[in-house]
This record gives structure tokens, sequence and C-alpha cells, in this order.
């Protein structure tokens, strides 16, 4: 049996929920899969697949099998990646996620430009604004605007802080009044970036220091642009980063509200599983991120 094979064809039913559409991937028989399975069951003794005549779902042995699989076959890419990366430009498959709002304003061009300067790289590039774990959901790079976080087990790069700027329509401001002060802002409809469930805290720093006051108002949402739609539109006050709002600033459909005050920093920020550390796609994707990102780009000017 071979052994790399079978684990490929278990990893690739997993994935695609079924014994045909894996084999549709692979471009084997239906047979062939469901054999390289068995053979795998049969090396191991355990059975790694509960099987009815509508779905596979992995048993309790399979679920360790299958994260044990895909390091396993990650460090075989990465071993691979790293004997063509003597050969010349980097070859393999390079999985990227980031934020939707922020790739839908200023990541797409780079990545296509990436995509032109390494043709031998395939990209898989997802957006989305839900907080993933790159371990658990098999991407090799994240790219992450967020606070400072603790991430054990991640290799992080910090490239440049991201400015943001708390803002509102100026016929809202008209209706309800501009805040004076940090302790204002509980008087007011704020609109939330984030969760209800997570809390509602903005914290702010200004001359007299980081002050933190609790917000509430009509909308919370894990995207920018609802956020900034919400604003324009006078629903309330909100904070989002100067690279979403810039526009919107320039031409008066939003205006700064406590413009002395700065608020809690968020950086453009690259994380990686340690044992991609040495891919030549993610090594080239890293230099390249620094090159087009690494100098403060003119949207991120506060």
């Amino acid at each position: 049996m071979d052994k790399f094979s079978a684990m490929r064809a278990f990893i690739k039913v997993v994935e695609e929920g079924s014994f045909a559409a894996a084999a549709r991937s692979l471009n084997q028989s239906r047979s062939q899969v469901n054999r390289s399975v068995i053979n795998l069951e049969d090396e191991l003794g355990s059975q790694l697949f509960h099987r009815t005549t509508r779905k596979v779902t992995l048993t309790p042995t399979g679920e360790s099998f299958y994260q044990r699989s895909q390091q396993i076959m990650n460090d075989l890419e990465q071993a691979e990646d790293e004997a063509k990366a003597h050969r010349g430009s980097p070859k393999g498959v390079l999985r990227i996620n980031a934020p939707l709002s922020f790739g839908m304003f200023h990541l797409s061009s780079p990545v296509t430009d990436f995509a032109m300067e390494y043709p031998d790289v395939k990209l898989i590039v997802t957006l989305n604004d839900r907080y993933i774990d790159p371990l658990e959901e098999g991407f090799d790079v994240t790219v992450r605007i967020s606070p400072r976080q603790e991430q054990s087990a991640l290799v992080d790069h910090e490239i440049i802080e991201i400015n943001r700027t708390i803002c509102a329509s100026p016929e809202y401001l008209k209706r309800r009044g501009v805040p004076q002060q940090v302790s204002d802002l509980k008087d007011h409809d704020c609109l939330f970036y984030g969760s209800f469930n997570q809390g509602n805290s903005w914290r702010l720093n200004g001359p007299d220091g980081e002050k933190s006051v609790r917000v509430d108002g009509p909308i919370y949402s894990n995207n920018s642009t609802v956020l900034l739609e919400s604003a324009v539109k006078g629903l309330g006050i909100t904070s989002l980063p100067i690279f979403c709002i810039n526009e919107e600033l320039r031409s008066g459909k939003l205006v700064r509200v406590l413009p002395d005050h700065k608020m809690q920093p968020t950086y453009l920020t690259i994380l990686y599983p340690p044992f991609r550390h040495h891919s030549g796609p993610l090594r080239a994707f890293i230099d390249f991120m620094f090159d087009r990102f690494g100098n403060d780009p003119e949207w991120n000017d506060a």
C-alpha cells in the first residue's frame, strides 16, 4: 500500500464530504478511493469513517487521524516547496484568508499583481470577516487587522499600524449634537464593529490619557461596509479604519468626532503556521506584502 496516496485519498474524502466527490477531485474511480481508505483502516486496525447510504462522517479515531494527516501532508508540501525553491521561482498552492472589507478595498489588486509575478503559484483567496483559526481551517497565511494578540501557535509579522477614527454624518451630528468628551458617547447611537455578546467598549487615547466608554446603538456588525453605509445615512457614530472612509471624509459625507482622540491601535498583520515557514510561495507572499504595504500607504493617512 502507498501510504501517502492512501492518506491523500482519506483527506480528500473528509474535505469533499463523500467518496464520489473525492474520486472526481483526485481523477480516480470511486472504487479506487474506497479501496485506499479501506487499506488504510486495515493498516491502522481502526475504523476512520461511519458510512451510510447518504453520507460519511468521521469516527473519533478518524477525526484525530485527519488532524495529524493534514499536518503530515503539509510538512510534505513544505519539503517539496523547499526543494523546488532551489530550482528557481516558487511553485505550489497558497491558501490566503483576509478580511472582507480590506480585501475588497486594497488587497484585490496586489493579489493579482502577485499572481502575475509568480505564475507557478496557485492562489486560493478567501475573504470573510469571521474570526478564523488558520490551523483548523487549513490556511497557509492569514491577513488580519486587529489589536496585538498572543498567537502562541502561529508566527506573526506586523506590517503597519492601521489608523482608525470616530466619525458620523453631519446630519446625525446636527440632529443629536456633537460629542465634546469621551463620556458623551454613551448618550449617542453608536454603530459597533463586533458582536453584542463580545461587549461594546471603545478605548480612546487623548489629551487626558486613555479612557474607555461603553457604547450602544442600533447596529452591531463584523463588516465595515455595513457600518460605513449606516453612518453615511445618519444612523449613528462609528469607529472605522481610515482606509474604509477616506472618500467619505473628503466628500464631507462623514466628519470626524473627537478628532484629538485616537482609537486603540490595530495592526495589519500576517499570520501563518510555523511548519509553513520555509514554504517558497509563503515567503514570496510575505516579502510582497511588506513591499506593497510596509511604507504606510496613502490610504492609511490619518
